[in-house]
């Protein structure tokens, strides 16, 4: 099968399968910012809270179809296989209308996918120190904190079950710094990795699809995230050392990639670095059966839109898997 015989959902879906198909591998981001500068529109997420409440239900139902607009638009015209929605307002019944909206705009043309993550990611600096404290002294604490997550996750995931259209989560709590996870193992394995495995499982039974996200080193819990069974591991940060070429050897088998172009040289290198950064995780990710491209973040503002427009130019003349 070919991939211009599937939507690019469809190509997405195999890619997390590790079904490798003839022809150019799917493409995302995780978000894309750029939005005033390509559309000269607000993205969702930075949309006001205080003007929603204020917006009469015709009001609201103009400013979904705008957000739902864009989100299709950016993937039309970034060539984006799947859709990352941030709902804003973030309620289950409003998100439920924004993913009606997309489909009555693209019906199963792109993969839909909301972020879904109950479990502890990387506080801030105060958020560190209460944490470490509690783990130290009232773990317990911290362990009704996390089922309580988990349990808020599942009920929000029934809510979409029922109603359809999402095909899938991204697991975006950041659990590493460069140099590696941001807890002792020890409290990792207490605190993370059985709610992580329970979430994921509860994801999968339900029949949706599962992309993991963490920034930083991720090698020293690579083995926690792989038994954990996500679909994909994004982003494999060469920020942070990780590697594409070590990642497909190691669990090329096990999990789908993507990822792995620097996102701080597309704001802060050469041409030339991106590029090169770029190819290079093309390359190598080609090797996988379950390969996507994109950065080792996001769209970011802040970023310049010819530097992305640069690896896309890159990625549609490479990343390429010939016919058998």
């Amino acid at each position: 099968m070919s991939t211009q015989s599937l939507t690019p959902r469809g190509q997405f879906i195999a890619a997390l399968e590790r079904r490798p198909l003839p022809g150019l591998v799917p493409t995302f981001e995780l978000v894309f910012f750029l939005t005033m500068e390509v559309f000269g529109k607000v993205h969702p997420s930075h949309r006001s809270y205080h003007q929603w409440l204020q917006m009469t239900e015709r009001e609201r139902a103009l400013q979904r179809q705008d957000m739902a607009a864009l989100y299709v638009d950016t993937a039309r015209r970034f060539g984006h296989h799947a859709i990352f929605l941030h709902p804003n307002p973030n309620d289950t019944d409003e998100t439920c209308r924004l993913i009606d909206a997309v489909r009555d705009l693209s019906g199963d043309e792109f993969f839909l996918m909301l972020h879904g993550d109950p479990t502890i990611g990387i506080p801030d600096g105060q958020g560190m120190e209460e944490l470490s404290l509690q783990m130290l002294e009232t773990p317990e604490l911290v362990d009704g904190r996390c089922q309580k997550g988990y349990d808020w996750s599942l009920r929000r995931a029934e809510v979409f079950h029922k109603h359809g259209g999402l095909d899938g989560f991204a697991l975006c709590s950041d659990y590493c710094f460069n140099t590696g996870s941001f807890l002792p193992l020890p409290w990792f394995d207490r605190f993370i990795t059985p709610y992580l495995t329970k979430i994921v499982k509860t994801y999968r039974d339900m029949g949706f699809y599962v992309i993991k996200h963490t920034d930083g080193n991720i090698m020293p819990i690579l083995d926690r995230l792989l038994e954990a069974r996500p679909h994909a591991l994004h982003s494999l940060d060469p920020q942070g050392g990780v590697d594409m070429a070590e990642m497909v050897r190691l669990c090329a088998d096990k999990v789908a990639l993507c990822g792995n172009v620097n996102c701080g040289l597309l704001q802060t290198g050469t041409d030339e670095e991106c590029v090169a950064s770029a190819k290079y995780a093309i390359d190598h990710g080609l090797k996988a059966p379950g390969y996507i491209f994109c950065t080792s973040n996001c769209v970011y503002t802040g970023m310049e839109l010819r530097r992305y427009e640069l690896i896309l130019d890159v990625y549609r003349q490479h990343a390429v898997r010939p016919s058998k």
